[in-house]
């Protein structure tokens, strides 16, 4: 063999390594997960993404999610529509309305919603009050309440109280205390009277003797309290993503709603279960101490993540009411309804 002959070989094969490393390249870089950021709180109804996630659903998507943790559903609203993450889980409230009139996020999944028969958001009286004679969602009138801010969920929730009780809401002490954490701690201080709150924090207060349960709010209204969101640039941009995780979220729904909602849950499944979300929900006690309240703090998560749009239209029409939104926003402003079905 010569010299040329050599050389063209030589060359060859670089020429044909080269080729070979750009295709490896341009196929890793077609298959790269995209990475995005939930905006979450610490609540075991919040638990499906963290199912979908360590459960794989995600990763089957072509997804890598990380979490960033709130301490109140507005500034998760707030995160999501500039950007900081990339979906927000919260309950529909005053200022996530202002965002999605601005045209800057909106609402497309349901994830909390009440159901008679599954315990839901529990309504409380600090132990003082109770003593005072705070018995019942009755006698709440002319009392103080905690809540995150003003056009919260939580404000939302306790109208439905009022009306059904009869008394005028604007008789009560509203108290925005801005994160969950500050409302909790009112409660059992007794600086407020009363509060609503998730079942897994609600009842451990009760069974430590920290406050009293009072009432359910599912005796009052089965409504969507919370709901999956992104923002608008997310949509218009990353709609196929968008899709991929909405289908691992529901996936992360109907694994929770199957073993913890279920009346004779497999044990082996409901530890493995309980044993994820502890990873997530009560993360500062040891899982013997944080297993209890996680399991008896399972609420009904929307089947498919369907969205009860019909109740966040009349949501949104009561807080125009109230002058907390403006009047001119309209439901399909707030919603987009082409990613899940909506009834």
């Amino acid at each position: 063999m010569n010299w040329t002959e050599t050389r063209r070989q030589i060359l060859g094969g670089i020429c044909t390594l080269t080729l070979g490393m750009i295709t490896f390249s341009v196929a890793s870089v077609s298959h790269a997960n995209d990475t995005v950021t939930l905006g979450a709180l610490r609540f075991t109804s919040h638990s499906a993404g963290f199912i979908a996630h360590e459960k794989g659903y995600f990763a089957e998507e072509g997804i890598d999610v990380e979490f960033e943790f709130f301490q109140a559903a507005q500034p998760i609203a707030v995160a999501t529509a500039g950007g900081d993450v990339d979906f927000g889980i919260a309950g529909v409230t005053g200022g996530l309305m202002n965002l999605a009139e601005k045209n800057a996020i909106r609402i497309i999944a349901g994830v909390l919603h009440e159901k008679k028969g599954v315990d839901g958001m529990m309504i409380m009286a600090s132990n003082q009050a109770y003593e005072d004679g705070l018995k019942t969602p009755a006698d709440m009138a002319g009392r103080s309440m905690a809540m995150t801010q003003v056009g919260s969920s939580f404000h939302y929730m306790v109208q439905f109280v009022a009306a059904r009780e009869g008394f005028d809401l604007d008789s009560m002490r509203l108290v925005p205390l801005q994160k969950v954490g500050s409302m909790i701690g009112a409660l059992k201080s007794g600086q407020v009277e009363s509060m609503i709150m998730v079942p897994h924090i609600a009842k451990a207060l009760v069974n430590a003797g920290e406050a009293k349960e009072i009432g359910w709010l599912n005796d009052y209204a089965e409504y969507q309290i919370s709901t999956l969101f992104t923002s608008v640039d997310n949509i218009e941009s990353n709609r196929d993503m968008i899709e991929r995780f909405v289908r691992a979220y529901s996936k992360g729904i109907a694994d929770f709603n199957r073993v913890m909602l279920a009346d004779n849950p497999d044990p082996a499944e409901l530890e493995e279960m309980t044993q994820i979300i502890h990873k997530y929900v009560y993360v500062d006690r040891p899982y013997e101490k944080a297993k209890g309240p996680i399991q008896a703090g399972a609420m009904n998560l929307n089947e498919g993540a369907a969205l009860n749009k019909t109740g966040v239209a009349e949501h949104m029409q009561w807080f125009k009411d109230e002058g907390l939104v403006n009047s001119a926003i309209t439901v399909d402003q707030l919603v987009d309804s082409s990613f899940v079905e909506t009834y």
